[in-house]
Order: C-alpha cells, then structure tokens, then sequence
C-alpha cells in the first residue's frame, strides 16, 4: 500500500541573507502585517563549549552581557528596550547563546545600536562580575537545589549517559568554579566566542529590506573583525550497554525515572533524525499517544509521562550528540523497573506491528499545528531562522519544517522505535526523599 502524502503546507516566509565584511551573518525575513519586529542575536558558543574548571560559565556570561556595554551604563539596555515599549531577555542553550528583542517596528535602528553595542564589548568589571556569580548562584538555588526534581533530567541524565566533559558537565555550573571565574576569564571567553564571525543576527518582521540592510551594515559594519574559533569536536560513541544509576531528592514527593537513547546526528543525518522527532510524539504527546494510554491511563503505573528530542527540547536547535528522553513521575511505591519494561514492550509492539489506522497523521498535524505556531510571531521566527543559520546555513527550512515532519512515514517511525532498546538505554531514577 503507498504510504499518504502530507497534506501539511509549508509556510512562505521570505528569507534575506547577506554577510557582512567582519564575518558577522545576517536574516532578514520581511513580514508587514503588523508593525512588530522581533531581533534576534545568537552566538555559536554554548554550555558544550566552556572550559573545565568553569562549569557554567557560558551562563554566566549571558548574564553579564546585560550589564552594560561600550557606550551603555548598566541598566540602560532594559530602559531603552521597554522605553520604546519592547520587551528583550537571553538564555543559554547547549549548543549557543542568544539575545533578542520585540519591538514596535519604529525601533528597529534602537534595537540594532544595542546589540551592535555589547557585541563590540560588554562592561566587564569586578563589580558586574561578583554581583552576576551571586545571580546565577541564585537560580541554581532557586531550579535546582530547592526545587523538586531540580535539574531532572536535562543535569542529571547527561553524566550518565556521556563520558566527555563537555556533554557530560553540569551546565549550571558549581559554586566553586562560578566564584573563581575572574575578569580576565571573562575577557577571555568574550574574545574567543563573541567574535562578529561567531554570530548570527536576524530580524523578523515589519521592516523595508532595503532599509533594513543599510541600518544593520551602520551599525554593525565597523564592529571590529574576528574570526569565528574552531569549534571542538564533541562527538562519543553510542552505548554498547545499558547505564543506569539513581539519587535521593529530599525534596521529591514522588519518585520519578528518565531514560535517554541516541539519535542520528540532527545536522548531517536530518532524514535519518526526522523519525525520531515524530516517534517522541507518537509515544507521548496526548491522551491517546502510545505510552501515556498504556502506563497513564490503562496500567496506571505513573501519573505523568513526557517524551522529547535534546535535553533542553530542542529538537531543532541541537547538534550532535543528543538523545531521545523519556520521562515519568510513579505513585508512590511505584516501580521503577516494571515502567522500564513497559517502555520496552511498547517499543516492540510499535517496531513489530506498526501504527493504528490515522495515529501517524494525527501526530504530525499536531507537530505542524506546534511548528506553525511557535514562528507565527516575529520573535519565534527570528530564533528559529538564526539557529538555523548558524547551524545548517539554512534559514528557509523553517518553512519547510512542518512539510518535512508530515511526510516522515509509517515504516521510518517503526525503524527507529526499533533501535530505541534497553542496550542502548542510560537511564536515571530518582528516589522520592520528601514523601511522607
């Protein structure tokens, strides 16, 4: 029987790319049907990329690019932004960090001149510094340390499953190496990943091309040249055996398990990549997805169940390595093992017998419904476009994302289900402390 053709359109954003003479890479994507723009920095140097002994330092650094830059005091980038009735924020991810801005389109020249501005050089003081590490030691209190399942299992899965340090650290950082980071550390790591051919920036919606390239050629034009650093080489082999370990949380009610298996490489492999994206859905994503009906609502052996791409749910946004999670909180007294074993029969039955009639097209035009609206507003579209970018050199697969997922076929899903297997598995249970 021929597989089903997708029926999922794919968008038409208009994709603008040029380079600028310092390196620096430049999207536009014009859209005038409101007078929004969304601008988006991203830098290609993320948690897998800080040195050890200063485990959360690209975290760190995302925090002190806030804090004042060549021609702004401290504070001035939060006025100016919602002066013009903006809002901005940053975040680290694996693989990059980026900054963005959505602002009234009449601010399109503000919100270039203050990424242009810390891009040539952040205020980096002891002042700025000691107060930031006491910041981000804050949020580590805050997510992780007195949080229920804080950092589970985006921190506490890595180390299992991985050997080097750069997949493997905590990418929060511990306290001792944030309060020894110095000044010139900080220098350091600004000149060697926030150079102008490290970095992306694009803008998204109501802007004239024209225009638009003339303001951001005048304000980033003369930042001054540096090439792009080599980026390390990151890749482990996959799991011959299955690694398992677990950890009192004090704090957790219930306990709780995580498993985690490789996947092609989202960057060279996508073809090969796509069918896990989907088999993460088909397994997790609703009540009548293949896990949550059996172990929620038939079995009853966890109360809550949840299946992704990347350990930050970043499917499109990672590079190699990264992994499929599977995620479950038990009942108390739960079984751990038996929910383990479970997952595997699934699997089997998936790999074996295949799909039920409409359950592939159901989760894809829920993934496509998902795609399409996380870029409808400029400011998703302009994250999208320059992670791609920066990536693939691909902004416009944007547009071809949710058309690609709906016609990732029946037999591609049963063939990565069947190497999703107990062998290949690094797997954490966490053991509820905080039960009474």
């Amino acid at each position: 029987m021929a597989a089903r053709r997708s029926r999922i359109p794919a968008t038409k954003y208009p994709v603008e790319r040029f380079t600028l003479d310092n390196g620096l890479r430049v999207v536009l994507t014009p859209d005038r049907s409101a007078p929004v723009i969304g601008v988006a920095v991203v830098y290609d140097v993320g948690i897998r990329s800080e040195p050890e002994g200063r485990t959360g330092f690209a975290h760190l650094f995302e925090h002190l690019m806030f804090q004042g830059s060549e021609n702004l005091e401290k504070l001035a980038h939060f006025r100016h932004v919602q002066g013009a009735g903006g809002t901005f924020n940053g975040s680290t991810h694996l693989d990059y960090t980026d900054y963005f801005e959505t602002l009234p389109s009449n601010a399109l020249e503000r919100a270039l001149f203050l990424e242009a501005d810390r891009m040539r050089g952040p205020r980096l003081t002891e002042e700025n510094l000691r107060n930031q590490v006491d910041v981000v030691k804050e949020e580590i209190r805050v997510n992780v340390l007195n949080r229920p399942y804080g950092g589970f299992p985006w921190l506490a899965l890595p180390p299992v499953m991985f050997d080097t340090f750069p997949n493997a650290h905590d990418g929060y950082g511990s306290f001792d190496d944030l309060e020894s980071a110095t000044v010139a550390d900080a220098a350091d790591f600004f000149r060697r990943y926030y150079a102008s051919g490290n970095a992306v920036l694009a803008v998204s919606g109501d802007i004239d091309v024209a225009e638009a390239t003339e303001l951001v050629t005048r304000h980033f034009g003369d930042v001054p040249a540096r090439p792009a650093p080599q980026r390390p080489d990151f890749t482990e082999p996959d799991l011959s055996a299955e690694r398992r370990t677990s950890y009192t949380d004090a704090l957790a009610p219930l306990p709780a398990v995580a498993g985690a298996w490789r996947v092609p490489d989202p960057v060279t492999d996508f073809a090969g990549y796509l069918p896990y994206v989907v088999l993460a859905e088909v397994l997790t994503d609703g009540d009548a997805s293949r896990l949550v009906e059996r172990l929620v609502q038939r079995d009853r052996t966890v109360t809550s169940l949840g299946g992704y791409l990347g350990f930050m749910g970043d499917p499109f946004d990672v590079r190699d390595p990264t992994a499929l999670l599977l995620q479950a909180h038990l009942p108390p007294g739960g079984d751990v093992d038996k929910v383990l074993r479970t997952i595997d029969e699934e699997l089997d039955r998936l790999a074996t017998d295949g799909l039920t009639d409409g359950e592939l097209a159901r989760t894809q035009a829920r993934m496509a419904t998902h795609l399409l609206r996380d870029t409808d507003a400029v400011l998703g579209r302009a994250l999208r476009m320059a992670v791609l970018e920066q990536q693939r050199g691909e902004p416009g697969l944007l547009n071809e994302l949710p058309r690609l997922v709906g016609e990732v076929t029946e037999e591609q899903v049963r063939a990565a289900a069947a190497t999703v297997r107990p062998e290949r598995r690094a797997a954490i249970e966490v053991i509820a402390g905080g039960a009474r």
